[in-house]
C-alpha cells in the first residue's frame, strides 16, 4: 500500500514523526513517502525538527516557501498535483495529512481531485471561528477526507453533527502526545535552562504566532503590556515566531522596561519541551501547547477568545483567558499565588495514537 505522508509546517513534524515510525515498523505492508511542502523552510522552523525527531530526508520537497494564505495554498496544490501526475499509475493509494495548516488543506484537495483517498489526523477539531484560517482548513479537509482520525469525543461529535458517517470516524488519541512522551526523557541532554539563566519552575513560558494576535499593533501591544506586569513577579521566556519578531520591530514596541522578559529565536523541539516541562505556567495561542501542558500537568493560559481543544479546559489544565490585558495578569497572579488549575489526562493520550492509526489503515487496506 502506497502512502504519502504530508508535512509542511512546524506543528506537522511532531505529529507526523510517530506515524511515520509506526508505518515503517510493518515490513512489506506500506510504502511510505514523506512529502515536505516547504511551508516552513528555514533551519529553526524546519530542519532541526527533522534531525531531532529522526525523520528521514523528505522523499519529495516541494519548496513552496512563504506567501499569503491564498498564494501559499495555491502553490502547494500546484506543486503536489504535479508530483502526483508524474507518478502515473504508481500514485499513492492514500494521502495522510495532519493538523490544520495550509499544506494540509492544499494536499488534500490535490489528492481528492485525482481520486486518491485522504486520511486526516486531528479531524473534527472546531473553534467555530471563521476568522481563523485554520478553521477553514480543518472543515474543508474533513469534508474531502475518507478517514477521520480524532483525538477526543468532542471531535467525534462535531463530525457526526456535520453529517460524517460513523464508519469514517476513528478515535485514536493524540499523536502530538506520542512525540512528547517519547522525547521528554531525552530533554535531560538539553542545557537550555542554563543558557537562559533560569531555574525549574522559576519562570513563565510564552508563545504567540496567530495573525489576530501579532499582526494588530494594539493587540500585540496589549499582550506585551500584560507580560511587562507579570515579569515583575516572575521571569518570562518568549521564544518568538519570526513573524512575531517582525511585528514587534515593525510596531516599534519598546521592551526597555521589561528586563525580565527575554525574547529568543525559535527553539528546537528538545530545548522547547525542556522549557515547557520546567515552566511554572504557560501563556500561549498555540493549540499544541494546550495539549502538551495538559499532559504534563502545567497550568496553561490560552490567549485567545476560543479554542478548538475544549477537552484541555474541561479535563486538563487549560484556562481560556481571552485577549484582555487585565484578565491575563489576573489569571497569572492566581497561578503565582498557588491557585493554578489542576487537571487530568484525556482518554487515549498515553502515547499510542500512531499505533492505532496504523492498525486502522491496515484494517481498511483492501477497501482502498
Amino acid at each position: 500500500m502506497r502512502i504519502d505522508l504530508i508535512v509542511g509546517a512546524r506543528p506537522n513534524f511532531m505529529k507526523a514523526a510517530p506515524v511515520y515510525g509506526e508505518l515503517k515498523k510493518v515490513p512489506g505492508r506500506f510504502s511510505v513517502r514523506l512529502i515536505h511542502t516547504g511551508q516552513h523552510y528555514d533551519d529553526k522552523m524546519s530542519r532541526i525538527f527533522f534531525q531531532e525527531l529522526n525523520l528521514p530526508h523528505p522523499d519529495i520537497y516541494l519548496g513552496v516557501g512563504s506567501g499569503t494564505h491564498g498564494v501559499q495554498t495555491a502553490k502547494v496544490m500546484m506543486a503536489y498535483e504535479e508530483a502526483l501526475l508524474k507518478d502515473g499509475e504508481n500514485k499513492p493509494d492514500l494521502v495522510l495529512v495532519v493538523g490544520d495548516v495550509n499544506s494540509t488543506l492544499a494536499c488534500s484537495l490535490a489528492a481528492v481531485k485525482l481520486h486518491i483517498k485522504v486520511a486526516h489526523i486531528e479531524a473534527g477539531l472546531r473553534s467555530f471561528d471563521w476568522e481563523m484560517p485554520e478553521e477553514i482548513n480543518r472543515l474543508v479537509t474533513d469534508t474531502v477526507s475518507d478517514l477521520l482520525f480524532t483525538t477526543c469525543e468532542d471531535a467525534d461529535q462535531n463530525l457526526l453533527k456535520e453529517g460524517h458517517s460513523p464508519d469514517q470516524i476513528h478515535r485514536v488519541g493524540n499523536v502530538m502526545i506520542d512525540s512528547l512522551l517519547e522525547y521528554l526523557p531525552l530533554t535531560d541532554r538539553s542545557t537550555i535552562l542554563e543558557k537562559l539563566g533560569v531555574q525549574p519552575k522559576g519562570y513563565a513560558l510564552v508563545t504567540l504566532h496567530r495573525p489576530a494576535n501579532v499582526d494588530v499593533e494594539g493587540q500585540l501591544g496589549d499582550f506585551l503590556d500584560a507580560f511587562a506586569e507579570i515579569q515583575t513577579e516572575i521571569p518570562i521566556i518568549f521564544p518568538a515566531h519570526p513573524r512575531t519578531q517582525k511585528m514587534i520591530r515593525k510596531f516599534r514596541i519598546s521592551q526597555a522596561r521589561t528586563k525580565n522578559l527575554k525574547i529568543t529565536d525559535p527553539l528546537g523541539y528538545l530545548d522547547f519541551i525542556k522549557l515547557e516541562a520546567n515552566s511554572r505556567f504557560v501563556m500561549t495561542d498555540s493549540g499544541g501547547m494546550q495539549e502538551e501542558t495538559t499532559v504534563m500537568g502545567i497550568p496553561c493560559l490560552t490567549l485567545r477568545k476560543n479554542t478548538e481543544r475544549p477537552v484541555t479546559i474541561r479535563v486538563g489544565t487549560n484556562t481560556l483567558v481571552g485577549v484582555n490585558r487585565e484578565d491575563i495578569v489576573r489569571e497569572a497572579r492566581k497561578i503565582l499565588s498557588g491557585r493554578g488549575k489542576k487537571g487530568k489526562v484525556p482518554e487515549f493520550w498515553e502515547g499510542r495514537a500512531a499505533e492505532r492509526i496504523a492498525k486502522v489503515i491496515m484494517s481498511i487496506n483492501p477497501k482502498i
